[in-house]
């Protein structure tokens, strides 16, 4: 017996969100890198960011999660994002920015792509009571993981509509006491 495919909601979403990343630039640190989408080391540069970005500020949260939240975002943009359903013209490239912003208390990651297209994270059915009958791909869907990932990670995750087209998605992590003094 073969369950039904999955359902999905979207992620939680926010008001619109300012075209430029910088214009949200007001934070104590910031940094942001904008990558072409297509390129084979779009991200490998994206986690490397992540991880500098931990290290150089010195932030009380794992390097490894937040670089993995990142991949995870940058990868979807990646995979799925197409500039809002339609083809990009030939010779233009799609790009997606990744943007860090902290104060005292938190770090924000920022991807955004060119698709207006909400995130999708994927609903379970209920479980059979009888597994026996059922294959490991028949009960964890095959898409939305990452998504699941970067919530299960970071300390909140949603996304915004853009206001010239596209969104956002953004991933919170909260930091610890001591890195309130930086």
């Amino acid at each position: 017996m073969k369950p039904s495919p999955p359902r999905e909601y979207p992620l939680a979403t926010a008001r619109l969100t300012p075209l430029e990343p910088t214009a949200l630039s007001s934070a104590e640190r910031f940094r942001s890198v904008t990558l072409a989408a297509d390129s084979a080391d779009t991200a490998r540069v994206a986690r490397r960011t992540a991880g500098e970005v931990v290290r150089d500020w010195a932030l009380s949260v794992s390097a490894g999660d937040v670089e993995l939240c990142v991949s995870e975002l940058v990868g979807n943009a990646v995979h799925h994002a197409t500039p809002d359903g339609h083809q990009t013209p030939f010779g233009s490239e799609r790009l997606i920015a990744v943007v860090f912003r902290a104060w005292s208390h938190w770090l924000f990651v920022e991807v955004t792509d060119e698709d207006s297209t909400p995130p999708m994270l994927p609903v379970g059915e209920l479980l059979n009571p009888d597994l026996s009958q059922l294959e490991a791909d028949d009960i964890l869907p095959d898409h939305g993981r990452g998504l699941l990932l970067v919530q299960s990670l970071a300390s909140a995750a949603w996304w915004a509509p853009r206001d010239e087209g596209g969104k956002s998605v953004f991933c919170r992590f909260d930091l610890d006491d001591h890195d309130r003094g930086h």
